[in-house]
């Protein structure tokens, strides 16, 4: 599977200080999904390795609804780079859910001794995920030419 939703309610126990869902948790949520997603690639237990570019849009508020996507964007040999993207809305309204969160996060495919192990590849077919895997190269080019 390359792409995976979890869904549920933020909790009055993600609270911080300011009344919103505290970042840390939403991060937790992040390397769920992509674990998730990883996982269900590669078949085996992965690790996480990298998550990086974090951008948080707009907090969540106590008793959204809360969609966290993890879509495989493109694999190295045992390593599968995979986008999040976490979106929340009130109910209520009828609107559709927003952007509040997105990042990159790696994950690499291990056996029981924890040595990395192969994965299969991973092709995008649709314009939407060819032009995701472009954008994430890119991104990950420039910082290791400025890092």
């Amino acid at each position: 599977m390359s792409s995976i939703v979890l869904r549920f309610l933020a909790e009055p126990s993600t609270v911080n200080f300011g009344g919103k869902v505290h970042g840390g948790t939403v991060m937790k949520w992040i390397d769920e999904a992509g674990y998730a997603c990883a996982t269900s690639w590669s078949k085996r237990y992965c690790v996480t390795v990298f998550i990086g570019s974090i951008r948080f849009h707009r907090p969540i508020r106590i008793g959204e609804l809360v969609e966290v996507e993890a879509r495989m964007v493109f694999t190295g040999s045992t390593s599968m780079n995979i986008s999040v993207e976490v979106r929340s809305g009130d109910m209520k309204s009828g609107e559709e859910l927003q952007k509040t969160t997105e990042c990159l996060i790696v994950f690499v495919s291990v056996d029981e001794e924890g040595r990395p192990v192969p994965v299969d590849t991973f092709t995008p077919e649709t314009p939407h995920a060819m032009a995701l895997a472009e954008r994430v190269r890119a991104h990950l080019a420039a910082s290791r030419s400025t890092g």
